[in-house]
């Protein structure tokens, strides 16, 4: 740890009052996710990977393997190679749009994994018994109240609400609005995880408070040292500041893209232009509206690659949230769960009068 890290980390250093406050505020995250802290480490693709899923749940939080577009083989392969670093709770994290998603279900059976995250909008039909039957918990990305309701009635375990705030694909809503929108009204029938912007401990304790049994956090642990990121990767985001961290533009209203939160660079404008060449392929009848997606879909896979594993961070996608501003240089795992723990336990101290 830098000295400057440590004087911060001993600066927020809890007197226990914190710590043990944080405990009772978690406990019920913690006891649904099996771990120590209950922050969850956000699915990222080619970064969300053994060592730094290992590391995260070593650390005392709960690591999450992105599969994104892994194929059954690669993701059998990913668990066990997690498994052998870790002998504590991790989870996957699988795309309800993904092909071979019924396979993907039946690796994480077969290798029993503890927790299966979906994400992509509402599971397609027997998702949720075959992922519950096979004894896992299941998690759900929920975006609006409504979708959020519908989940609970579908039987899922746990919620994750992601505001707009966070790296990668993201929805309309701020985080802060979706807190006050589904806390109140649903955190006593499931657990709920809040993500998207969360940079800092502060923050968590006060979700926390809000009835929020953990958060998710994914932008924070890009530059850990057990995060395989090309080292160019990990330079772009510690410069960055929060407004660098922008909104993909749809250009045509027929094209079902998600918006994707990424660094400005180059790479923004080539998706422009793949937007417009693949709608000339619709005009043309080329290809149908599914085949168009998954062009778009493949685009952004390479994309990503391209900046973390190449370390192109101009023509690749350099995804990030707009947290990336409180990145300022690399750090273990353990010392960024560390400083997050001291700040929420600080802040909760602060908030009782104790400090």
């Amino acid at each position: 740890m830098t000295s400057e890290v440590a004087l911060e980390a001993e600066a927020v250093k809890s007197d226990g009052v914190g710590l043990d406050r944080l405990k009772r505020l978690m406990r019920r995250g913690t006891d649904f996710l099996g771990c120590e802290y209950s922050v969850l480490g956000g699915a990222m693709s080619w970064i969300s990977e053994r060592n730094l899923v290992s590391a995260i749940s070593n650390a005392g939080g709960f690591g999450v393997i992105a599969c994104g577009a892994m194929m059954p083989d690669m993701l059998d392969a990913e668990i066990a190679e997690t498994r052998k670093r870790t002998d504590r709770p991790f989870g996957v994290n699988l795309i309800t749009m993904h092909p071979a998603l019924s396979e993907l279900i039946d690796i994480c059976a077969k290798h029993e994994v503890s927790h299966v995250v979906l994400a992509g909008g509402l599971p397609p039909a027997g998702a949720i018994e075959r992922i519950k039957g096979r004894g896992a918990k299941l998690i759900c990305f929920a975006p609006a109240l409504a979708l959020a309701k519908k989940l609970v009635r579908s039987g899922v375990d746990a919620l994750v609400i992601e505001g707009m705030e966070a790296g990668g694909h993201i929805g309309p809503v701020s985080t802060s609005v979706l807190a006050q929108e589904i806390l109140p009204p649903l955190s006593a029938d499931v657990p709920i995880f809040v993500a998207g912007g969360i940079g800092h401990g502060g923050l968590i304790a006060g979700y926390l408070e809000m009835g929020a049994v953990g958060v998710q956090l994914g932008t924070r642990f890009v530059c850990a040292h057990e995060c395989i990121a090309h080292p160019d990767f990990k330079k772009a985001f510690i410069r960055a500041s929060a407004r660098d961290a922008v909104t993909s533009v749809q250009i045509d209203p027929r094209l079902p893209v998600i918006p994707v939160r990424a660094l400005k660079n180059r790479e923004m404008e080539s998706f422009a232009r793949k937007q417009r060449e693949v709608a000339e392929l619709l005009d043309r009848g080329e290809v149908e509206m599914a085949e168009a997606q998954l062009q778009i879909e493949q685009y952004w896979a390479g994309a990503l690659r391209r900046a973390v594993i190449d370390g192109d961070v101009e023509t690749g996608s350099v995804m990030a949230g707009q947290s990336v501003g409180m990145v300022k240089q690399e750090q273990t795992v353990a010392e960024i769960m560390g400083q997050l723990v001291d700040e929420a336990a600080h802040a909760l101290e602060r908030r009782s009068g104790h400090a």
